[in-house]
């Protein structure tokens, strides 16, 4: 009695082991007798005892955090970086018979991808263009994995660690790069203003009467000026005009004295 009691609960057990219940988000991997048969699920399956083994596959997308790596860029700045990684499986039997753990094959994958194609950049570029350097090593990943039936959906560069006396250095060149910006605007400034002057001198020049306006609205703000002492402008002109009718008068006045007769 005993051992039929036996016998039945390990019939029982046998046939209670041949369910299996798989999440929407999971397949099964069936083998029979070693061999691949086929993917199965989600939902309720019959596994074959001893003939058959499963192994189950989750198809959620997968965050791994890539540690941080030591890397010499193209400009022999050393830095560290640390990533993390987007990835999900699409083919459950690629994933299971094309690599071992494919899980460990990523993650080792992303760090040598991660160093070989930063350490072909510069600094600047490092600091500036991450958009395009996670896009490049997004693009790498995805063609090298796509035979383990995997889809890397994105990589994204989290901290890309400095020295502190590159730091410094950095800031240095970016103050010497603020400051060559500020003198070629104010030499801008200079060639602008300098061109318009000349634009104005011409103008003025082609009209005479703008002239006297222009000095008289001088003369204007001069007298508004809260000042003991005045320099008065003349221009040139004026001058050699003056200087003829005092030459004149003079020639007149010796003239006429040459003529009146002597006492």
């Amino acid at each position: 009695m005993i051992f039929t009691s036996i016998i039945v609960a390990a019939i029982l057990a046998i046939l209670a082991s041949a369910f299996r219940v798989l999440r929407e988000y999971e397949r099964a991997v069936v083998f029979l007798l070693g061999r691949f048969q086929s993917v199965k699920g989600p939902g309720l399956i019959i596994i074959i005892p001893i003939l058959q083994q499963m192994v189950r596959v989750d198809l959620r997308t997968i965050v791994m955090d890539v540690p941080t790596q030591d890397l010499i860029t193209r400009d022999n700045v050393s830095v560290q970086v640390n990533a993390v990684l987007y990835f999900k499986v699409l083919g459950p039997d690629h994933a299971v018979l094309n690599v071992e753990n494919y899980m460990e094959a990523v993650g080792q994958l992303a760090q040598t991808t991660l160093r070989s194609v930063l350490g072909q950049h510069e600094l600047d570029e490092l600091l500036a263009e991450r958009e395009r350097l996670n896009q490049n090593i997004q693009t790498i990943l995805d063609q090298q994995t796509d035979q383990w039936g995997i889809k890397v959906a994105s990589v994204e560069i989290k901290h890309v660690d400095i020295d502190e006396s590159m730091i410094r250095a950095i800031a240095k060149q970016a103050e010497a790069e603020r400051e060559r910006r500020a003198k070629i605007i104010h030499a801008d400034g200079e060639f602008e203003a300098s061109s318009r002057l000349v634009e104005a001198a011409e103008q003025l020049s082609a009209e005479p009467g703008s002239m006297q306006l222009r000095y008289l609205q001088t003369l204007t703000e001069i007298a508004g000026e809260k000042s003991s002492t005045i320099v008065f402008p003349l221009p040139m002109n004026v001058m050699g005009s003056l200087s003829g009718l005092l030459g004149d008068q003079n020639a007149d006045n010796s003239g006429a004295d040459e003529a009146r007769p002597a006492p």
